[in-house]
């Protein structure tokens, strides 16, 4: 299958599945429950891609790997999470419902559509890798796989600590600054960013690859957005690095 067919057949489907989770979080009315879906999607669509191409199996294979790995990883944690707090839905969508007001419903369904579109666009790495033939790994393909593992494994590390520290009662209404959080304000995202770094560094290794590139790039962008508030927070960013895990400046 060419990369426009495939890419077409894909982006299909995901609007569609999309669109089905829309209206479900619509009548439990809880519109979290989309990091879910867009968290295991990326398992979906390699699976897919590898199963569809025709390129060496090995890589197809490793890839396909990989990206299960990351992806049922971060879907369940995001999972136990929704489910845990529902029916209080995540705050970023409160948010939404009040900047949005009376075209929340309306804005919703294209914001679905929307993370519908990413997945595939995100995905680009793996059409590429998964298109290439040669009957062998390159550098590249090895180099890619160790920034992955590194980041899977800080992503989950980060993730394990942060929940720990949060089922204490007597942390509520502190700031994490322990583990890997003493060395970055945001270390999960930051270990979230490397996995991508990975997969590109992978798809370098095959014909356009280099377009991969996009997908560490607004996944970056998108992660450094991120804020915090209250007084607690202000002083841990004082002294804490935003992103990258870097020794701790002095008060």
């Amino acid at each position: 299958m060419s990369w426009g067919w495939l890419v077409l057949a894909a982006l299909v489907g995901f609007c569609v599945l999309f669109g089905l989770c829309r209206v479900l979080a619509g009548r439990i009315n809880n519109y979290g429950i989309i990091d879910i879906l867009w968290s295991y999607s990326f398992a979906l669509l390699v699976l897919a891609t590898a199963f569809l191409e025709d390129g060496w199996p090995v890589r197809r294979a490793l890839i396909a790997a990989m990206v299960c790995v990351w992806s049922v990883r971060l879907g369940t944690h995001v999972a136990v999470r929704v489910i845990h707090h529902h029916p209080q839905e995540d705050a970023r969508y409160a948010q939404l419902r009040r900047s949005w007001g009376q075209q929340f419903q309306t804005k919703m369904t294209g914001f679905f559509q929307l993370q519908a579109g990413s997945v595939v666009f995100l995905g680009i790495p793996f059409f590429a890798i998964c298109l290439n033939e040669a009957p062998q790994l390159s550098p590249f393909e090895i180099a890619g796989a160790v920034i992955w593992l590194l980041g899977v494994s800080g992503e989950a590390l980060s993730d394990r600590e942060l929940a720990a520290f949060k089922a204490q009662p007597a942390n509520q209404g502190k700031v994490c600054d322990l583990g890997l959080w003493r060395y970055s304000r945001h270390p999960n995202y930051f270990f979230e960013w490397t996995v991508w770094m990975g997969y590109f560094v992978f798809a370098c290794g095959s014909p356009w690859g280099w377009l991969g590139i996009v997908s560490p790039a607004c996944i970056l962008y998108f992660l450094l957005g991120v804020t915090g508030k209250g007084d607690a927070y202000r002083r841990y960013q004082a002294r804490t690095s935003a992103f990258v895990p870097l020794p701790r400046k002095s008060p």
